[in-house]
């Protein structure tokens, strides 16, 4: 089956969409990635995303929910093209939509019981419409109505393509919000430990933006990070948030670290009269530091660690992770034939696949889940496609 994932990220910088041949039954699957394609949002969607996220109007929601899936579906239907594929060719759509609100910690309500809730956003019947093709959305939500966080998910993916029989390997995502699984040499999929490690792109996008006054929206390749210093005492200050030193599963997102977040942060700064430069350099080790410390939660020492994400091209960072793991060896994504750019993308295509196949395909260990659940909600394309999906 021929499956298109759409993935957004807490950076809200544009949708990506990954072209994916999937074939296989259960856990045992052959994927093949043959194309990406990412859509950057124009600064204007891109501010009305971090707006909503923040403070915003149910109007606004109401809106940019039915405007993302516009946009989304022009993403799919323009990948679609530059792969040479039909759209007749393609079975189903995987949207992870773009997250808007996350609060997987739960709060009592009075007559109902414990809840847990999270929004992406992108209108899945929009997607379905324009392109005639079933779409698969809202994938975080079974597994929170199962007492879990409802992420991280890829991980799932992240065991199916790298998993060593003889070595245990560590995947990193360096996306606005860093993540890292590990994956046991040799286990099931019920052994794989994974969890948000704090801010990554994210932190970082926001202390330009902010500090420049949206002249800039982010350190491109890390050459203003490149040339400051790190400042011990700001460092110590970062490393001392809760969240930190929560123990698994845990996720978190804009709520936490979003753009009150990055202001205290640059109060801290000004306080110690930091450059940007400088600024960037300590974010970068804090970042650097928050990943190698998950260490902490798992018994296993990884053989190597793999990386993925937008924070790869990252200078600055990339040479702090470097430093902290040594001597183990670092590579990226591409150099283990996958894609930095499109991985997460091509995760919401598996999940989708699994979707429809009815395979279970959160991870309760990962998650808290209290067992494994069927993610996503389907939403019909073509008559056609409504008839052979019917579940």
């Amino acid at each position: 089956m021929i499956v298109v994932g759409l993935m957004s990220g807490t950076s809200a910088d544009g949708v990506d969409a990954a072209v994916v041949d999937i074939r296989g039954t259960g856990h045992r699957l052959r994927i093949k990635l043959l194309g990406h394609y990412g859509r950057s949002y124009s600064p204007h969607i891109q501010q009305r995303i971090l707006h909503v996220a923040e403070r915003g109007t149910v109007a606004e929601v109401c809106h940019l929910h039915t405007l993302l899936g516009e946009v989304f579906s022009k993403t799919v239907l323009s990948a679609i093209s530059r792969c040479g594929v039909k759209p007749a060719q393609v079975k189903l759509i995987g949207s992870h939509g773009q997250t808007v609100h996350h609060l997987p910690e739960p709060t009592v309500e009075r007559g109902v019981g414990t809840i847990r809730s999270t929004l992406q956003i992108g209108n899945p019947a929009v997607i379905a419409e324009r392109t005639g093709i079933t779409t698969v959305s809202d994938f975080r939500s079974r597994d929170l109505a199962a007492g879990g966080e409802g992420a991280p998910l890829v991980p799932y993916t992240h065991f199916l393509l790298f998993r060593q029989k003889t070595a245990t390997r560590w995947v990193v995502n360096l996306g606005g919000i860093a993540n890292v699984t590990m994956i046991p040499c040799g286990e099931k999929l019920g052994a794989v430990q994974a969890f948000d490690t704090g801010p990554c792109n994210m932190l970082l996008d926001a202390l330009v933006s902010v500090e420049t006054q949206g002249r800039m929206l982010m350190d491109r390749g890390g050459r203003l990070a490149q040339r400051g210093q790190v400042h011990a005492g700001l460092l110590k200050w970062l490393l001392a948030h809760p969240y930190l030193h929560r123990h698994p599963p845990k996720s978190t997102g804009r709520e936490l670290f979003g753009e009150s977040y990055a202001r205290k942060v640059l109060a801290q700064a000004r306080r110690r009269r930091l450059s940007l430069n400088d600024l960037l350099a300590t974010g970068c080790q804090f970042i650097a530091r928050t990943i190698r410390d998950a260490q902490q939660w798992t018994k296993h020492e990884p053989a190597d660690v793999v990386f993925g994400g937008g924070g790869v091209c990252n200078r600055r960072l990339w040479a702090e992770l470097v430093e902290m793991f040594d001597p183990l060896p670092v590579q990226t994504m591409d150099d283990c034939g996958s894609s930095n750019q499109a991985f997460e993308a091509q995760a919401f295509a598996v999940l989708a696949y699994q979707t429809i196949h009815g395979v279970c395909a959160n991870v309760p260990r990962v998650t808290g889940a209290t067992h494994p659940v069927i993610l996503g909600s389907v939403t019909p394309g073509s008559c056609g496609a409504a008839k052979k999906w019917s579940l």
